[in-house]
């Protein structure tokens, strides 16, 4: 739990240097509409949820090269970037949080994506057939009970 504060009040500050230096330097404009204003709370789960569906069908900012980069490469940090840009003057602890979510989920989903392991194991069942010979029961090598069943 501390680890998890800790990368937060990390990112919050990389956040106020990064913003801030955009704004100096770079002269770029940030949004003043508080979140809420605009949007509900189901916005905000399906946002995290399902980031590219939402994005596609709802009225957030949209298109550009790199906007569509975002959409199919890292839809969470694309979420995350918007947010910044047009919620971060009134909603900065929603901001901390989309990026704290951007990062772990997109880093959770490639490490899962290199690691070569299944997610979810489908077993299936291939009835042998009528007429033959009932299966008797065996364990497999992961202790799995497999079992023949016949309607008589």
């Amino acid at each position: 739990m501390k680890t998890l504060l800790f990368k937060a009040l990390a990112v919050f500050f990389i956040l106020i240097v990064g913003t801030s230096v955009m704004m100096d330097i770079f002269q770029t404009d940030f949004g003043t509409v508080d979140f809420f204003q605009k949007h509900n709370i189901f916005f905000l789960i399906f946002i995290t949820i399902f980031p590219r569906l939402t994005l596609l069908f709802s009225s957030v900012a949209f298109g550009g090269f790199f906007w569509w980069l975002g959409f199919f490469f890292c839809p969470r940090i694309l979420v995350a970037s918007l947010a910044t840009v047009a919620y971060f003057h009134t909603n900065p602890i929603l901001v901390v949080i989309s990026w704290v979510v951007a990062l772990g989920g997109e880093t959770m989903e490639k490490a899962k994506i290199n690691s070569g392991t299944q997610g979810f194991v489908i077993r299936t069942y291939r009835s042998p057939g009528p007429g033959a010979p009932p299966k008797e029961r065996t364990l497999d090598k992961d202790g799995v009970i497999e079992a023949e069943f016949t309607k008589e």
